[in-house]
């Protein structure tokens, strides 16, 4: 699922082609809203709000959207090919010099300010937000002590925009396993602040990079990274999968000692020294 730094860089795209255009013509492509249209409106901005995205226009209403797993907006010129199969598209934006195209969009309505409020005013802050209040975040996070730390720092409630991979990456640099309760970490506020630094250095590409290295395989100090030696210390990393679809959690078991579980733990053969050092500090 793409995280909130994704849906911001997705948000500019957007924003540059349709800010400030009429929209000549619209389809949605969902039973709710077939008959929709938005066609004579123009197109105020488009803002992201952690993982939603909102095309708001000159009337009040505003397209909606969430990506979920595997959704993207495209950025096409009036009369090119769009970049996938029709059955998959449920919005076209079409003005005089550009179309967006919605493929495989998890939601996808039209909401007035009211109801934009009703559907979206249960988030949290939005860690990439102008508005962006750490405090009001760290009082969310600590409201339910007895929460796995990987679970919270992800719960759109606590804040916005976090998903798997951030979760993963900043138990790492904290150097707490990732079903630490809550009320164990020692220093939460630094837990949010950590949040928000990683996140906001990749504002402008959304790639999710945390070790600071861009190449392949070693953008990550331990998402996506299971049965591989740490970056750190070279003990192979784990992995366990929740319940709740893409929640799946990775840790080095050496740099996060947890539960019994973790004892035995391999070390790999002896790591380069070009590895990459990590940039937060440990609780």
């Amino acid at each position: 699922m793409p995280e909130g730094d994704t849906i911001l860089v997705t948000a500019r795209r957007l924003h540059q082609a349709l800010a400030g255009r009429r929209l000549l013509a619209t389809d949605f492509r969902v039973s709710a809203f077939a008959r929709a249209d938005l066609s004579g409106h123009d197109v105020d901005r488009v803002d992201a709000r952690g993982k939603h995205l909102l095309v708001r226009t000159d009337t009040g209403v505003a397209v909606h959207s969430h990506l979920r797993m595997d959704g993207e907006w495209q950025v096409l010129a009036p009369g090119a090919p769009w970049r996938g199969p029709a059955h998959e598209v449920r919005a076209v934006l079409t003005t005089a010099d550009a179309v967006a195209v919605g493929f495989r969009l998890g939601v996808l309505e039209l909401l007035t300010p009211e109801e934009e409020q009703a559907a979206l005013g249960h988030l949290g802050p939005d860690v990439l937000g102008v508005d962006w209040d750490a405090e009001e975040a760290l009082r969310r996070l600590i409201a339910d002590p007895a929460r796995t730390v990987h679970e919270a720092v992800q719960d759109q409630r606590v804040m916005a925009g976090p998903g798997n991979v951030y979760a993963n990456e900043v138990c790492f640099l904290r150097g707490l396993h990732p079903t630490t309760p809550v009320g164990d970490v020692a220093d939460p506020a630094a837990l949010v602040a950590l949040m928000h630094r990683v996140m906001s250095a990749n504002r402008t590409t959304g790639r999710q990079i945390t070790t600071g290295d861009t190449r392949r395989g070693r953008q990550q100090w331990v998402y996506g990274r299971q049965g591989r030696p740490c970056l750190r210390c070279g003990t192979l990393v784990r992995r366990d999968q929740q319940e709740a679809p893409g929640r799946v959690r990775y840790w080095c078991p050496a740099c996060q000692p947890g539960p019994e579980a973790d004892r035995g733990a391999v070390r790999a053969p002896r790591r380069s020294s070009s590895s990459p050092r990590p940039s937060g500090r440990r609780r």
